[in-house]
C-alpha cells in the first residue's frame, strides 16, 4: 500500500504562486509514475501534470504549460507542483496520485491522496 499526503494550498491572489508537496509513505514509489489532478466544485477530475518514474519525462494540461512544474525527488519520496501565475479558474481540491501506466495524462490512478485546496481570488 501506498499513503499519500498532499500539502501546500491556501488562498492566494491571481498571479501569485503556490508550491503544492505530496509526501509518499508505505511502499516505495520510486518505480510509480506520478501525477497530479484537479477538481473543482460541480466539474470534472481534471488532469494537471504528470512524472514518470524516472523524472525525466512530464506532462502537462494546456491549461497550465507554461506556469505549472511537476517534480519529485526519490531520496524523500515527495512530489511537487509548483504553481505560478496563478488564475481564478486554477482554484480547486488538487490531489497527487500514484500510478503504474504509462500514459502519464491518465485522472484515475491506483493511489491518490485526500487532497489540498487552492484557491485564487482575482
Amino acid at each position: 500500500q501506498v499513503q499519500l499526503v498532499e500539502s501546500g494550498g491556501g488562498l492566494v491572489q491571481a498571479g501569485g504562486s503556490l508550491r503544492l508537496s505530496c509526501a509518499a509513505s508505505g511502499r516505495p514509489v520510486s518505480n510509480y509514475n506520478m501525477g497530479w489532478f484537479r477538481q473543482a466544485p460541480g466539474k470534472e477530475r481534471e488532469f494537471v501534470a504528470g512524472i514518470d518514474w524516472s523524472g525525466y519525462r512530464t506532462a502537462y494540461a494546456d491549461s497550465v504549460k507554461g506556469r505549472f512544474t511537476i517534480s519529485r525527488d526519490s531520496t524523500t519520496n515527495t512530489v511537487y507542483l509548483q504553481m505560478n501565475s496563478l488564475k481564478p479558474e486554477d482554484t480547486a481540491v488538487y490531489y497527487c496520485g500514484a500510478h503504474l501506466s504509462a500514459v502519464l495524462t491518465i485522472t484515475r490512478y491506483d493511489y491518490w491522496g485526500q487532497g489540498t485546496q487552492v484557491t485564487v481570488s482575482s
